[in-house]
């Protein structure tokens, strides 16, 4: 059984503020399970979906510039 689909439960960092690699950045549940997701990078943060919307695996929710 694989995960289609999660649902963004909140972000954790307001949008353009700046992340630090490893930092948790958004609550991802998927299968009743909820975890915390970290940047994988240092940048600034652009919020590209809604919190509380559930959207297909692979859909960018979000992404991290110098």
């Amino acid at each position: 059984m694989s995960t289609t689909e999660g649902t963004l439960t909140e972000w954790l960092v307001e949008d353009g503020a700046t992340v630090t690699a490893g930092q948790a950045i958004y609550a991802l549940e998927t299968d009743k399970s909820v975890q915390e997701i970290e940047a994988p990078e240092s940048g600034r943060l652009i919020q590209k979906a809604a919190a509380g919307e559930t959207y297909p695996v692979g859909t960018e929710i979000g992404e991290i510039v110098a």
